[in-house]
């Protein structure tokens, strides 16, 4: 397969009166999602828009999915911008993709405008009854080649400009047919979409569906703050299958919504972002004891996910839920501060990844690209990319990988070397704890912690006494009600860091 979109082609033909997505009360079959974007395709190939960035500025819906898949139709790649982005990342942002064509919606024609001086503007409502150029397309369908680009996701970059993760059709298609192949995902599926359209996370749930015929039940943001709504909407449209960011999963446990309602009908639930509290697990599996649960791991770098491991109902995981194994054609491996590989067990060192699902790189920054995406140090005998993700990682005994916190989060304080993800997970295994992440000023040298739960500050630091050393005990605490969420449903550490600057709590 050459082209990512063969997939809503065979869709359209076996399954053209199925709905193919659900939004609210909007829906669209396989045969009008194809048509229309085609329409959108068509108005791009009218106005010689080929092989080069289409910006798509618009929130996550049916529109979206128009506009993506009717840029990949035409031959080029496609970036989704929130519109709720501040004007200035939104301008850091086309500094780097330089698009010429702004594809939006009525509601945010006029901020495109303003924000996006010299391309093109064009409301995605008056092209959608374009004439499909059908010959046109299947032309450049038929041109197009595995390793063109497909889409641009951006990423916070460590300079302060957002750097644009570039990923291949080729990459897409291995990693759909493989993540399909493995956790059996039939036509039958209904995947309730939780992920931002501009996270990684989404390429599973819209390209599985694409593959396989499956439904795709969009989540609206705004349910994601009133969980019984959330539970409802997730009943009501007969969720099967929950690709989520760990932290949209946590929500719920948090405010007791498995308690208000089960949604019987779900099935699947995978899980990725950050590491999962096996408090928040449990509350899950004792409210769907029949579902497969499954824990995700993997940067945007190498196409959504590298490893994967299913969780035994049977298993207690008192050392935590491991990363487990690599996806079918991806290599895991990892490499010591000398580039040398680690055999042994129970050694920990960076976790690299090479295969057909590497990034092309980021766009427009070569510097950057060449210093992640490197020649592998264990190949002399000829040229092997790899991707090194900044992850700290070790093997068991058995074979699973185990994530063991950013190379980054390892902090030297008061004479010790530290891993903060190691505080975290202590401090989830207190009754009356919640949440915790841990943050280090190296400016003020102090280790913070914030937490939600019921438990005291006094009560948690004598807790943590119990299992720490005293110099792994945070020096100052937060108790919150809810941890700050990024767009992407990822904890917000740099609102975290903020809360430090304020008033001690």
């Amino acid at each position: 397969m050459n082209h990512v979109l063969l997939m809503l082609e065979r869709s359209a033909r076996q399954y053209p009166d199925k709905i193919a997505v659900i939004e609210e009360e909007k829906h669209c079959t396989y045969t009008q999602l194809q048509r229309y974007s085609k329409a959108v395709a068509s108005y791009l190939i009218q106005n010689s828009i080929q092989q080069e960035p289409v910006i798509v500025f618009m929130d996550k819906g049916i529109m979206a999915l128009y506009a993506f898949f009717g840029s990949a139709y035409a031959q080029n790649f496609y970036s989704l911008l929130n519109p709720e982005f501040p004007e200035s990342r939104l301008e850091q942002i086309q500094s780097v993709l330089q698009a010429r064509i702004v594809l939006t919606t009525a509601s945010y024609e006029e901020k495109a405008k303003l924000v996006f001086k010299g391309a093109k503007i064009v409301v995605l409502e008056t092209i959608l009854s374009t004439d499909v150029e059908e010959s046109s397309i299947q032309t450049l369908m038929q041109n197009t080649i595995d390793t063109d680009p497909l889409y641009v996701n951006f990423t916070s970059g460590s300079t302060g400009v957002p750097k644009g993760v570039l990923i291949s059709h080729g990459s897409v298609i291995d990693f759909i047919e493989s993540f399909v192949k493995t956790f059996s995902i039939q036509e039958d599926e209904r995947f309730g979409n939780q992920a931002p359209f501009d996270f990684d996370v989404s390429v599973k749930d819209i390209y599985s569906c694409l593959y396989t015929g499956a439904t795709l039940v969009i989540i609206p943001r705004a349910y994601f703050s009133k969980p019984t709504a959330l539970i409802d909407y997730l009943c009501d449209k007969e969720v099967t299958t929950m690709v989520w960011a760990v932290s949209a999963l946590s929500l719920i446990c948090a405010f007791h919504g498995l308690d208000y309602k089960v949604p019987h009908t779900v099935r699947k639930i995978l899980f990725s972002g950050e590491v999962m509290p096996l408090k928040h697990y449990q509350s899950w599996k004792k409210a769907l004891p029949d579902a497969l649960f499954v824990n995700l791991y993997g940067p945007t770098e190498i196409t959504c996910n590298c490893t994967y491991h299913i969780l035994d109902p049977n298993r207690t995981y008192d050392q935590g839920i491991p990363i487990g194994q690599a996806f079918e054609n991806k290599g895991v491996f990892l490499l010591d501060e000398q580039d040398h590989e680690i055999i042994e067990p129970n050694q920990t060192g960076e976790l690299c990844v090479k295969g057909r699902g590497l990034a092309l790189g980021y766009y427009r920054n070569e510097v950057q690209t060449q210093a992640h995406f490197t020649s592998n140090p264990l190949q002399k005998a000829y040229e092997e990319r790899i991707y090194r993700t900044g992850d700290l990682a070790y093997r068991d005994a058995s074979g699973e990988y185990y994530f063991k916190g950013r190379k980054d989060y390892q902090i030297k304080y008061l004479g010790h070397r530290i891993e903060l993800e190691e505080i975290e997970k202590r401090a989830l295994r207190i009754e009356g704890i919640e949440q915790c992440i841990c943050l280090f000023d190296d400016v003020k040298h102090r280790l913070y912690g914030f937490y939600t739960g019921t438990l005291s500050k006094e009560d948690f630091v004598t807790c943590l006494k119990k299992d720490l050393p005293a110099y792994m005990v945070p020096t100052r605490l937060f108790l919150l009600e809810s941890m700050p969420l990024t767009k992407n449903g990822k904890t917000d550490r740099k609102a975290l860091f903020e809360l430090t600057k304020g008033k001690r709590r």
